[in-house]
């Protein structure tokens, strides 16, 4: 088979599977991979991250092995295909149920379905009812990293069944980013998917009838009552849905420790808390800055639950982003991102003001005493130290004068708080993610550097 009858075969692949044809990356990836090559020399050939092209290739077998209905990766994409092939040309491929017809190359005409052990896989094409209205769109050549975020993710609802599931960690880090990816890959995976974001809903109530009503224009057997709350466990049951709720920290109260609902907003705790104890198809996600308490509360041997906490992006990844404003000193760039704790949003603050103020010249920034907090990354730390209690607020007053990490028992000597509070409030600054416990034979605790720099700041500021 040569190149041209291999890129033909996936290009139809990816069409009927995606209803896009191949790109230029994965025109190059199918190449090289083809050609027996690494992830890191066809990294170097398209100018592209061994990350991004991992990624990239991570999809493709996806949807081959979602398409041809048996597992497809980088070391058996080539022994398969050929495989197939030579299938196709000795006429056995009718043990495959025709009804999608490919022109494998200029000479044959090459028939395939799924196989017969995979009758269970979900038609794709098979009308999925969405709204993503308020959701972001994500353009693929400008999501950075995240592979293995996206493989827990699709083990966890796809594999583990998980019901109930958050997906966490600082703002910026990328969380929504993330799912909405996560969704474009596997829309068709669902027979429901609905996005929301509880900044804008008043109450749950609200949102339940917001919900009902917009399945019932696909599901005219569903009716508006007084009994939302049972409505929506056997809508779960009936159909395979995914619901995002995001930005979930804003039904929890300021000046607790974190994860603390609302008076208002308790109910959420007891939707949450049966859509975990319930038996359905479908699976809540929940994307937050805060990790609700009956995340951890619950028994995870009983209840299918599962937590994703983001961290910054790989070095990679990083360098990716910065390569975009075309920034010099490429040998600072590694040191750039990892000041800016691979943080996207971060580093697209940090980036636009080095091209704004240093004349695109990153070691200029490095060479400045301090670190840089942008007026965009104090408002979001702003908005987090705001929600803090009072006393994880002294917790981290008095870590950040340390040059060193801090046990407990130097927060027992320098605070005027109980040893209960102490413990208390490090494990709320933790559910924040924005405290580093740190593994030695006397766990020690460290703040983010950029937060670190920010409550120095602030403590200058009053």
């Amino acid at each position: 088979m040569t190149i041209t009858e291999i890129l033909q075969f996936a290009d139809r692949l990816v069409f009927a599977h995606r209803g896009k044809h191949l790109d230029d990356i994965q025109e190059t990836v199918i190449k090289g991979v083809w050609q027996g090559k690494t992830y890191e020399n066809i990294a170097q050939e398209c100018n592209r991250s061994e990350s991004r092209i991992r990624d990239v290739g991570y999809q493709l077998w996806k949807t081959f092995s979602e398409s041809l209905g048996e597992d497809i990766n980088k070391s058996n994409f080539r022994s398969t295909i050929e495989r197939l092939h030579i299938q196709e040309k000795s006429s056995i491929s009718s043990i495959y149920r025709a009804n999608c017809n490919f022109n494998f190359g200029s000479q044959t005409l090459y028939q395939y379905q799924k196989y017969p052990q995979d009758s269970q896989i979900k038609d794709t094409t098979k009308r999925t009812y969405q709204d993503l209205s308020i959701a972001p769109t994500i353009n693929p050549a400008y999501f950075y990293g995240r592979t293995q975020e996206l493989e827990i993710l699709s083990n966890y609802i796809f594999h583990q069944k998980t019901r109930l599931m958050s997906v966490l960690g600082l703002s910026g880090i990328g969380k929504t980013t993330l799912v909405k990816r996560f969704i474009d890959l596997n829309i068709q995976q669902f027979d429901v998917v609905i996005w929301r974001h509880l900044k804008l809903v008043k109450s749950l109530n609200s949102l339940m009838t917001d919900l009902l009503k917009k399945i019932s224009i696909e599901n005219q057997n569903i009716l508006i009552s007084d009994e939302q709350f049972t409505q929506f466990l056997d809508l779960l049951s009936r159909q395979k849905c995914l619901i995002v709720l995001d930005d979930v920290q804003n039904i929890f109260i300021s000046r607790k420790f974190a994860g603390q609902y609302q008076t208002k907003h308790t109910e959420y705790q007891n939707l949450f808390q049966a859509i975990a104890q319930t038996e359905h198809q479908s699976c809540l996600i929940l994307i937050s800055q805060e990790k609700a308490q009956e995340m951890t509360a619950l028994d995870r041997e009983l209840y299918p639950i599962q937590c994703l906490e983001l961290g910054g992006l790989d070095n990679s990844a990083g360098i990716e982003i910065i390569q975009e404003y075309k920034l010099q000193d490429r040998d600072s760039w590694l040191n750039l991102n990892n000041m800016y704790v691979g943080n996207p949003l971060y580093l697209q603050y940090i980036c636009t003001l080095i091209k704004d103020i240093f004349q695109d010249q990153v070691s200029q920034l490095i060479a400045e005493e301090n670190l840089i907090i942008t007026e965009e990354m104090k408002l979001l730390f702003d908005t987090s130290y705001q929600k803090m209690s009072d006393i994880e607020k002294q917790i981290v007053l008095k870590i950040s004068k340390c040059d060193e990490n801090i046990s407990i028992e130097d927060l027992k000597k320098s605070c005027s708080l109980s040893s209960i509070d102490i413990i208390n409030g490090l494990q709320s600054l933790k559910r924040r993610y924005l405290l580093n416990p740190i593994k030695t034979n006397n766990t020690l605790f460290s703040l983010s550097s950029l937060f670190k720099e920010y409550i120095k700041n602030f403590q200058m500021q009053n």
